[in-house]
């Protein structure tokens, strides 16, 4: 995983970033009890599609499919780490389900992913952020260790002390969970019902409702009419109580 040493390393990065696809920031390696946390905050499961961006040497995939049953895959720009990847998950016995590739994120594909953790500078995170939305699936869980998205309010975060030395980290680590949102924006009707919703990321404002909340493709809003419960199918809401709204257009 990759980190910032020093805040002021970001204004060479940035532009060093804009001209050279070969950009390198120092290796620092996550803490084990990091690792654990960060995959705990994510809700891993068995049926998760883990993807690291910036993996290092693969630890976390490799505890992701060690501990839950996963599949995952890690994403690293330098060749000699991803090939100490392949090493290390081979020793660990699970490199038929924890896979490697040599690759820049900014533009490797992690679409299928389920659960994304990173490690990366501010800089990069800002460039990663419009693709979280647009490539992941609602629903997906994002883990970030140490750093923010910029106004994207996190779902959850988690501060934990470091129980021992390591090196380029300090005694506590933050850490921060986004889950994709669907998009809601607009205007929907359908089943005798029409309702208008705002929309910033996660956070939704219904119309002539109240208590409304957005959870992946998970909605509700309560209104006069009642408590309206359902899941986001793209241009469709189906309620569970078997209402449909489509998006106007």
């Amino acid at each position: 995983m990759r980190a910032l040493l020093c805040f002021c390393l970001v204004a060479g990065a940035c532009a060093a970033l804009a001209q050279d696809a070969e950009w390198r920031v120092p290796f620092i390696s996550t803490p084990g009890e990091v690792v654990e946390r960060m995959l705990e905050l994510a809700g891993t499961r068995a049926d998760d599609y883990v993807v690291d961006l910036g993996s290092g040497d693969g630890r976390i995939v490799i505890a992701a499919v060690r501990r839950y049953g996963a599949r995952g895959l890690g994403i690293e720009l330098d060749e000699a780490l991803v090939r100490a990847s392949r090493d290390n998950a081979q020793r660990a016995g699970v490199a038929d389900r924890a896979k490697f590739i040599q690759g820049d994120v900014l533009t490797a594909d992690f679409s299928r992913a389920t659960v994304v953790t990173v490690y990366l500078l501010p800089e990069l995170i800002g460039r990663l952020q419009p693709r979280f939305l647009t490539d992941l699936k609602p629903g997906t869980r994002i883990v970030s260790h140490a750093f923010r998205m910029t106004g994207w309010r996190p779902d959850a975060s988690q501060t934990l002390r470091v129980g021992g030395p390591h090196p380029g980290q300090g005694d506590e680590s933050t850490l921060y969970l986004w889950i994709v949102p669907a998009d809601v924006r607009g205007t929907w009707a359908g089943a005798g019902m029409r309702v208008h919703i705002e929309q910033n990321y996660q956070e939704i404002d219904v119309e002539g409702a109240r208590d409304a909340r957005l959870r992946g493709s998970d909605i509700a809003w309560q209104s006069a009419a009642g408590r309206f419960h359902g899941r986001v199918e793209r241009d469709r809401i189906v309620g569970d109580d078997g209402r449909v709204l489509a998006r106007e257009r």
